[in-house]
């Protein structure tokens, strides 16, 4: 049983964290290089605003803020699976290396398949998928021992050694690529958000739908999953079934986030690290909040960056890069 106390306070942080994102929404489609005039959001939200503050706000702005939103969300998530199934407090989808293959999917793709507009921004999360997923059965192999199982520590350090000759793939793809196609490649690669319209939305959308509910159903066995073997398996969990399920889930949302901002990291490292202190290691407590953390801490960071710099800003990537690299050598030498 979960003490009637860890609900109400997991509850009350849920409403704080709403009303943060709430918050830096509203800030958001405020600033930035055209001025919006605060006391006309409102009128233009209901269709009574002028056609550039609807342009400006439903064309370039809402877009861009929903899908940092939903993605920062898809690789909160992401992170909290992963760490839990590896039970590796390290374990992040960027650190892992399945960014970086869901990239080397995406690059591919985009440079040397025939792209049809329609249909390219609905088949860049399966194809991101694809890569992720290879990139994720590799590391696995060879991060697991017959006699000892999935082995944590192995497992960070060849996602890591993956992460970094995958981006050199992407580097070697740049060299072969037509200029127009390397912004593109250049750009995913510093995580700088580059869906920004309403079909990426469309696209992101369903993936969160379908493995959120699933996530949160599946949270018991996450719990199960950090005990040891022996226990689990003596509580009738059939645990690389359920490894496998919850593994694909984790490459899925990672894979469905990055295809639409690029190669972000850290994410998923911070958000679950942040709600576990806040509410403790059951699953069914700290991801709901997990969540709602990853969304906003990529919401602000695409704010910030967006906005400290004219005329292109800093990408959301590095901004999350700035806090996130000390904070996981932090981790690494408190582990």
């Amino acid at each position: 049983m979960i003490q009637s106390a860890l609900v109400k306070k997991q509850r009350i942080l849920m409403l704080a964290l709403l009303v943060l994102i709430i918050a830096t929404i509203v800030v958001g489609m405020g600033i930035g290089s055209s001025p919006f005039s605060y006391n006309r959001l409102l009128p233009t939200l209901f269709g009574q605003g002028t056609f550039k503050e609807e342009f400006i706000l439903f064309s370039i702005r809402l877009p861009r803020i929903l899908i940092t939103l939903l993605a920062g969300m898809a690789l909160a998530l992401s992170g909290s699976i992963l760490q839990g199934v590896t039970r590796n407090d390290l374990a992040d989808p960027g650190i892992l290396g399945i960014n970086s293959g869901a990239g080397v999917a995406i690059s591919i793709f985009f440079l040397f398949a025939p792209i049809h507009a329609g249909s390219f921004v609905y088949l860049m999360p399966f194809i991101a998928f694809i890569g992720a997923l290879l990139t994720a059965c590799i590391i696995y192999m060879f991060s697991y021992n017959k006699t000892s199982g999935l082995q944590p520590v192995k497992l960070v350090l060849i996602g890591v050694g993956f992460s970094m000759a995958l981006s050199g793939v992407m580097i070697v793809l740049i060299s072969s690529a037509e200029p127009t196609k390397v912004d593109f490649i250049a750009k995913w690669i510093a995580g700088n958000v580059w869906g920004t319209d309403w079909p990426f939305i469309w696209a992101l959308l369903p993936w969160l739908a379908l493995l959120i509910p699933y996530t949160l159903y599946k949270a018991n066995h996450l719990n199960l999953l950090s005990l040891s073997e022996p226990v689990t398996i003596g509580v009738g969990v059939s645990i690389e079934r359920e490894r496998v399920t919850l593994l694909l889930t984790a490459v899925a949302l990672a894979a469905s986030a990055v295809s639409v901002t690029g190669g972000i990291s850290f994410i998923g490292l911070m958000a679950p690290h942040i709600a576990k202190a806040l509410v403790g290691p059951r699953n069914q407590l700290f991801i709901p909040l997990s969540i709602l953390i990853g969304g906003w801490l990529l919401l602000f960071a695409d704010t910030i960056g967006r906005n400290i710099v004219e005329p292109s800003g800093i990408p959301a990537g590095i901004m999350v890069a700035l806090i996130g690299a000390p904070y996981f050598m932090y981790l690494l030498l408190k582990k």
